[in-house]
């Protein structure tokens, strides 16, 4: 039987050389593996439109993204034969690129050709995988090469296809027309549906009813970890925005409403982690549901847009904002965060330089985006923060200031 790892015409053979040739074959090896394991020449793959995939079975996020990329290439390889996938591997041994090969319909550079595989993480400056680099066929000086595949398939999935510059900018600038022309009807109804789900019951709600308010789109699942953080924050945060402007004598003016964008593996799971939850819903299972995940961009749950009266986008960023500044962040605007952020400058002021924090051994130091602060996860609480925080000099621990525990020592 024939070794699949090793040359099929002897250790001393030299193939002709062509572009793909020439990044994917080595002096001993003229042959990609498929997933049988079988040989494929690499001089079948001349011609086609070719994606290098750089991953590794042990980091989640190429299992994720690997997970999304099947999708797209099945999809692509039932109405384009020009188009292939090529998988490099930075797994650790040969059990953990079987495992996670195993999970892939593509072609793939054999485990043992390391030298082969370290040239092309050279060649294209990989940094960090996943990551996914996309080749056309006759371009000999690379200026197509597009070296962000992974961005793309997020924001775009099959209609990127053929990956070319002047596709991608018709995307981009369909992309800008669609949120220059951006309504909450067209974000959230389709020709056979114009409502949301709502309780009890999930009774209908006229997607209609909700312009004028300031939406919540969240992008969640039961089976999201950080969401199960972030979800039981959100509903009482949600629950004192409606408090507040109830009590406001132009609250007729104002409303705040959320919809959960679900990203649930079953439509049991949906249902229980809507039923949890005292806002709307997109219905399970809908097309909207990855459409307005890659319209906004989002690449990790859970996420928050906001959407203005206007039916406009006022920011992505809805999660960081409730964690930054719980109920005070609403109505989500620029002019509201600069105002809270000016406010909260001037609540520094008061805070002590060093403090010593219950949870941590060493002193902390007050920061801020200009003396060695940022954007930073919180230590005690998990979540995002900014601005100011408290952080260990020695080891880079970082709270929110209201999370620092003050103890005597």
């Amino acid at each position: 039987m024939k070794d699949a790892t090793q040359p099929s015409n002897g250790s001393s053979a030299h193939f002709p050389t062509s572009r793909f040739s020439s990044l994917l074959a080595s002096n001993h090896r003229d042959f990609l593996l498929t997933p049988s394991r079988s040989q494929v020449k690499v001089s079948d793959v001349e011609g086609k439109i070719l994606g290098l995939l750089f991953a590794a079975n042990w980091y989640p996020p190429c299992w994720r993204f690997a997970q999304e990329l099947v999708g797209i290439y099945e999809e692509l390889r039932k109405n384009a034969s020009d188009f292939e996938i090529v998988y490099v591997s930075s797994d650790e041994d040969m059990e953990a690129f079987d495992g996670f090969y195993g999970q892939m319909p593509w072609l793939a550079i054999p485990f043992s050709d390391l030298e082969t595989k370290k040239a092309l993480n050279r060649k294209y400056d990989v940094e960090g995988v996943p990551c996914l680099v996309m080749l056309q066929p006759h371009d000999t000086k690379e200026e197509e090469t597009l070296r962000d595949g992974v961005n793309i398939i997020h924001r775009f999935g099959a209609q990127a296809y053929p990956f070319t510059k002047e596709r991608l900018e018709q995307l981009y600038q369909e992309e800008r027309d669609r949120h220059e022309n951006q309504t909450l009807i067209n974000l959230l109804t389709n020709p056979d549906r114009d409502y949301v789900l709502g309780h009890p019951g999930s009774r209908q709600v006229p997607v209609a009813s909700l312009a004028g308010k300031t939406i919540g789109l969240y992008f969640s699942a039961q089976w999201c970890v950080p969401g199960q953080n972030f979800t039981p924050k959100l509903i009482g945060i949600y629950h004192k925005i409606k408090q507040e402007l109830a009590e406001k004598r132009d609250h007729q003016e104002e409303d705040f409403e959320i919809v959960l964008i679900s990203n649930d593996r079953d439509e049991a799971s949906f249902e229980s982690y809507f039923g949890s939850m005292p806002w709307l819903a997109l219905p399970y299972g809908e097309a909207e549901m990855k459409k307005l995940a890659r319209h906004f961009d989002v690449q990790g749950i859970p996420c928050l847009v906001i959407i203005g009266p206007d039916g406009k986008t006022i920011t992505r960023y809805g999660r960081n904002l409730i964690n930054l500044y719980q109920e005070n962040a609403y109505p989500f605007t620029h002019a509201r965060v600069q105002s809270l952020e000016k406010q909260i400058e001037q609540e520094a002021r008061g805070l002590p330089t060093l403090v010593d924090h219950d949870g941590h051994r060493h002193r902390l130091n007050l920061v801020s985006d200009g003396n060695g602060g940022g954007p930073f996860i919180c230590c005690v609480c998990d979540e995002q923060g900014s601005t100011w925080a408290y952080q260990c000099l020695r080891c880079g621990y970082e709270v929110h200031p209201k999370c620092v525990k003050p103890v005597d020592r």
